[in-house]
């Protein structure tokens, strides 16, 4: 997990707002027929992305009304890197890409010494379309942390989107400490030596759902957000959905919130573009 640094201050956004998603149960279904079980998975489907769409109203109204009521931000005042930390998430949430990359430079221009730890930076680079330079920050983090290899995922994915998928392979981090599962096993399916059902299903049966819920979460994130970049959206949808409909991020802390956040973003843009192909 990308390490929370002192000006990383969380904003309270998903407080009485993120909200559970329930599922339909699926009681009585074995007296179905089978056509009968396959509309009712694709109805169960459809429940879930209206669910998921309504929290999405929600958190978007809740993120705006912080936003708009944000008070300037004067540089010479002592909380400054954490309130351009603050209110860059804010952008970030919002989808405003831009303004995230201006909030979170200005961070790292009022303190360098926070520059190569700085992994939202990244983020957001990539998400502003300057993957290139968003690879260099991604480098900047690797001299800061040379185990986590969730920093080598979004590095590989910034060299996929600049170089394509050849020269991201080629230049793979190579990473000879542990790191915490399921990152190895997600970095192997980037290397090409393990498949998506793969890494799902090397996380132990024998956990229970508490273990199980961290290793999931971030499992269907980055398997999600592979299919993106090598452009296959409909199971990038549902990787991302499973994604976000896991309860682990609400109350994980700050980097799982964050990256929570990251696949909500990824799966709307992917539902934008499928409306859009629909009304050409």
């Amino acid at each position: 997990m990308f390490i929370p640094n002192m000006f990383r201050c969380r904003v309270v956004i998903l407080l009485g707002v993120m909200l559970a998603i329930e599922t339909p149960s699926g009681a009585g279904q074995e007296s179905l027929p089978p056509n009968a079980v396959q509309v009712s998975e694709k109805n169960d489907s459809a429940n879930d992305e209206l669910a998921v769409q309504k929290l999405q109203l929600e958190i978007t109204s809740n993120l705006k009304k912080q936003l708009s009521a944000f008070e300037p931000i004067k540089d010479s005042a002592p909380d400054a890197v954490s309130r351009y930390s603050q209110r860059g998430d804010l952008h970030m949430f919002l989808a405003m890409f831009p303004e995230a990359v201006a909030d979170y430079q200005k961070m790292s221009e009022l303190d360098p010494a926070s520059d190569a730890s700085h992994w939202r930076l990244g983020i957001a680079l990539f998400y502003a379309s300057k993957p290139d330079k968003a690879a260099a920050q991604f480098d900047k983090y690797h001299s800061f942390d040379n185990v986590d290899r969730e920093n080598g995922i979004w590095r590989y994915f910034s060299h996929y989107r600049a170089f394509g998928a050849e020269k991201a392979r080629e230049q793979l981090l190579k990473y000879e400490k542990d790191d915490r599962p399921p990152f190895p096993e997600v970095y192997r399916l980037f290397e090409g030596n393990m498949t998506p059902e793969q890494v799902l299903a090397a996380i132990p049966e024998k956990l229970d759902a508490k273990q199980r819920q961290p290793l999931l979460f971030y499992s269907n994130l980055y398997i999600g957000l592979n299919h993106v970049v090598e452009g296959q959206p409909e199971p990038a949808r549902a990787a991302l959905l499973k994604a976000i409909q896991n309860d682990w991020p609400k109350s994980a802390g700050y980097g799982p919130d964050y990256m929570w956040h990251v696949g909500r973003l990824q799966y709307f843009e992917l539902l934008k573009k499928k409306a859009e192909k629909k009304t050409e």
